[in-house]
């Protein structure tokens, strides 16, 4: 087994520690990692295998820190992202370490990981679309449904912000996903 195999499986074998589940029973958050990497195997067939290991490695053992570990509001929520985002990335290059993925390439996964220079860093960028489409194609309806005391003008902000986060090749991706009528609508008016 080469080193990328075996960071691949102990990636999922992290992700398989979710308590949470998702419908087919698999731990909610293999299932996202797989999500995501799909994504960049779309957006970017040629993707590098260090690039589809760092999508397995979005959201990695999330669950250890929950949301209402840290205060409500905006910014808490927004250092809550920060620090997932730094333990996610230096938990990705210690397991690809351990599996013997060179130090370069772990050091730039988790530079992915840590959503370092979006916009800028084309790797970066590359998860970050992933992870939008992800959302859009998989959980947005899931997410209205735990939030339907949100207003629809939160709703279409939350569209507009995540249209925004994604390059001009995940945006045209986003366009042709068959999303439920409701959605397809809130996203027609976010981007009118």
């Amino acid at each position: 087994m080469d080193a990328y195999a075996r960071a691949r499986s102990l990636v999922d074998a992290a992700h398989s520690a979710d308590p949470a589940r998702a419908a087919d029973g698999r731990a909610a958050e293999l299932v996202y990692g797989e999500r995501v990497e799909a994504w960049i195997v779309r957006l970017l067939p040629e993707a590098p295998a260090h690039l589809r290991l760092a999508a397995r490695c979005q959201h990695l053992e999330r669950w250890l820190v929950p949301r209402a570990s840290f205060p409500v509001g905006k910014p808490a929520y927004l250092a809550w992202r920060r620090s997932l985002y730094t333990k996610q990335a230096e938990r990705a290059r210690a397991l690809l370490l351990e599996a013997g993925v060179s130090p370069d390439e772990a050091a730039e996964v988790a530079t992915w990981v840590s959503k370092t220079d979006l916009k800028k860093n084309a790797g970066s960028q590359a998860l970050e679309d992933a992870a939008c489409l992800v959302f859009l194609e998989n959980e947005i309806h899931t997410f209205a449904a735990q939030h339907a005391d949100y207003p629809r003008d939160k709703f279409i902000e939350i569209l507009r912000k995540t249209w925004r986060k994604m390059s001009p090749a995940a945006q045209s991706a986003a366009l042709g996903l068959a999303l439920p009528p409701v959605i397809a609508a809130l996203v027609r008016e976010a981007l009118g």
